[in-house]
């Protein structure tokens, strides 16, 4: 079974019909939990959430009492899941989760292959302007130069992969933006996909293009030197002799 994880600030008006879509997402996947985390929204979000609760019996809802960040909000809801298999997406409404279903199938074809496994959504074509666009593209160049993580996107929110292989990262702030070599790090086995990209119907992204390429900088000589450092995972057996 799949939980489904969304991290939100601020996005009362995208809750519900995006909550209406994952509901019909789950009628061609195994969606049994939707876990919404709500990152010290100021607005209706929370109120809208629980308004809604009684309409999607899957819907959990988390709270953190101030912002804590993008990062912040996945680790809540991913360590929170109920299910070993984890579905990730904006709370914005420009990921579809109808992209959810290929996701999974394509974890169900690869999983016998590799038991750490990895869906790394990528945009095919992005609904964001041109300055932004411009920024992703040399942000995405940088990080695949130096990281060698085989990945085009790694902003695109939509990922599928095990609670236990995510638990086994090491946590930062802004790690979401750099799931993909964190995983390769542990082992893990990516599988890249082309989704959908949708125009922001409600409210205004919450991160700036130069405050995003200062951190990220930062952010990326950290994983850089992580990468530099592998931990090997030994096999563990236990003798067990009877008395």
């Amino acid at each position: 079974m799949i939980t489904v994880v969304v991290p939100v600030l601020n996005e009362e008006e995208n809750i519900a019909a995006l909550l209406e879509e994952i509901a019909c997402a789950a009628q061609a996947a195994p969606i049994s939990e939707i876990i919404y985390v709500d990152d010290g929204s100021t607005d209706g979000t929370y109120a809208t959430l629980q308004s809604l609760k009684g309409k999607y019996s899957a819907l959990r809802i988390l709270r953190h009492d101030r912002r804590c960040g993008q990062s912040a909000a996945l680790w809540t809801g991913v360590k929170a899941a109920g299910n070993d298999l984890v579905a990730t997406l904006d709370g914005d409404g420009q990921n579809d989760p109808v992209d959810i279903v290929r996701l999974y199938d394509l974890y169900e074809r690869h999983k016998n292959q590799c038991s750490k496994l990895m869906i790394v959504g990528e945009r095919k074509k992005r609904n964001d302007s041109f300055s932004r666009r411009l920024a992703s593209r040399f942000a995405n160049g940088l990080r695949a130069a130096l990281l060698k993580d085989m990945t085009k996107d790694t902003g695109c929110s939509l990922k599928m992969f095990r609670r236990k292989d995510y638990a086994d990262l090491p946590y930062f702030d802004h790690m979401h933006r750099f799931l993909p070599a964190l995983m390769i790090r542990e082992g893990v086995h990516l599988v890249h996909v082309d989704v959908s990209h949708r125009p922001r119907q409600h409210g205004v992204s919450k991160y700036g293009n130069f405050s995003r390429a200062i951190v990220g900088l930062t952010d990326l000589l950290g994983v850089r030197w992580l990468q530099t450092r592998p931990y090997v995972f030994p096999d563990i057996t236990e003798d067990f002799h009877q008395g």
